[in-house]
């Protein structure tokens, strides 16, 4: 179960970040990733596995190259070869949830607006000056979708917009299909989703190379 999750987290991550599509490699996928100066690419394994994991490392010579996994990071630690470092602050949450239609609306002097490009999902939320107060994204895999960028200016936060972005984006998520959400939680994000119903399937542990 866990596995599928991540398979589809990151398939919807490439489809959100508009990176070219993960490769397939014996010990899960790999995403290149541009025009980003702490990531060039990233392994993503959908099992911890100590082999799956010192090969995945041991392919790689570039630095900034990440690896993530569905682990505790202490778990994972002792198998990384030299050069590579746990980024214990990275790590972050594998969640999902069976999407539900909940029509919210907005706060008073908020409205909310939508926009798809492709495969991908953008919902705003503006203040009465027109200006951008929380946003968030998804991307359609079909029957799942993948939620990513989550965020709420912090001159607007503690008033329920991220909420009201989640929200949003699940009863799109409805209407065209879907019926599974996924998203990869930081710890902030973690206590948000939670509240909406989403559940922790996985730790996600992350690494970097930095020789």
């Amino acid at each position: 179960m866990v596995a599928d999750v991540v398979r589809t987290w990151v398939a919807g991550w490439a489809v959100s970040r508009r990176t070219p599509p993960p490769v397939e490699k014996p010990w899960g996928f790999y995403v290149e990733v541009a025009g980003n100066a702490g990531e060039v690419g990233r392994h993503v394994l959908p099992e911890a596995e100590e082999l799956l994991v010192r090969s995945a490392a041991a392919s790689v010579c570039v630095p900034r190259t990440w690896m993530k996994m569905p682990a505790e990071p202490q778990e994972i630690e002792s198998w990384l070869p030299q050069g590579w470092v746990v980024a214990w602050e990275e790590t972050g949450h594998l969640m999902a949830v069976d999407l539900m239609t909940t029509h919210p609306v907005a706060p008073e002097g908020y409205t909310t607006t939508m926009e798809t490009v492709g495969a991908v999902t953008y919902a705003r939320v503006l203040d009465a000056a027109g200006e951008q107060a929380a946003q968030g994204q998804m991307a359609s895999l079909g029957e799942a979708v993948v939620v990513d960028r989550v965020m709420t200016e912090e001159a607007h936060r503690r008033r329920g917009l991220g909420d009201l972005v989640m929200r949003t984006l699940a009863d799109h998520a409805l209407e065209t299909g879907a019926v599974l959400g996924v998203l990869g939680a930081t710890d902030a994000g973690r206590a948000l989703y939670e509240t909406l119903g989403w559940k922790k399937h996985a730790t996600l542990a992350e690494c970097v190379y930095r020789p």
